[in-house]
């Protein structure tokens, strides 16, 4: 039986599927072991088939890579599933995060990002590509600045611990505390940084420079 990491693809661009499972499976740690023309047929196979880690179109017909992340992770909570998209439509990044998508990459990924986004939602983390952070960062956190955000020098490491995507058990074992601390800390995070959720913490660590892009796997963008 193989040990390589399960990779299932969700697109109804069949070109596009094939040309990211000819990527995916060369690399020497996965396998491409189902594809989905959109988020109906995923739901069909995804018993069956148990993949690992899913990549997973946002804009599909029948159902979109939203409504099925979020009914998929409903029901295997512990489904890694990357959201894939294009540039114009950052708007659907949110959705797909709040839906429970580990991370997002754009299609015109590389080879190497890919093999870095993967290995790192296998090692537990979030993994967001840099190209996109931007939108982000301009939406929520543009009018607030980190000096203004009164965090406790606790509710700054539990900010930094949940950037990198720990959980609150595994950040209550760190700074030796109970998990319900944790999540009062969250709590006062989020109102005081005038964040929904732990995706959008994420981007006020990286902007006020509380975290490393290369802490979170995040490769910064190529000048020329």
């Amino acid at each position: 039986m193989s040990n390589k990491v399960k990779v299932a693809i969700v697109d109804d661009h069949e070109i596009f599927r094939n040309g990211l499972r000819m990527v995916v499976d060369s690399l020497d740690y996965t396998e491409v072991i189902a594809e989905a023309p959109d988020g109906m047929e995923f739901l069909k196979i995804i018993e069956s088939k148990q993949p690992d880690i899913v990549l997973m179109d946002i804009k599909m017909p029948v159902m979109d890579g939203i409504e099925a992340t979020a009914i998929a992770v409903k029901k295997f909570p512990k489904l890694n599933i990357i959201a894939l998209t294009m540039f114009g439509d950052e708007k659907h990044l949110q959705e797909m995060i709040e839906a429970g998508a580990k991370g997002f990459l754009l299609k015109n990924i590389k080879k190497s990002e890919l093999d870095i986004a993967m290995r790192s939602i296998m090692e537990g983390k979030n993994y967001y590509s840099g190209e996109l952070l931007g939108f982000f960062t301009k939406k929520y956190f543009g009018n607030n600045p980190a000096s203004e955000s009164g965090l406790t020098k606790k509710e700054m490491e539990v900010l930094v611990l949940s950037a990198k995507g720990y959980t609150s058990k595994e950040i209550a074992k760190q700074l030796y505390v109970c998990s319900a601390t944790v999540n009062a800390h969250k709590t006062n995070i989020l109102s005081k940084t005038n964040s929904k959720n732990v995706a959008e913490l994420l981007i006020y660590a990286i902007k006020n420079k509380l975290v490393n892009l290369s802490d979170l796997g995040i490769q910064p963008l190529e000048t020329s």
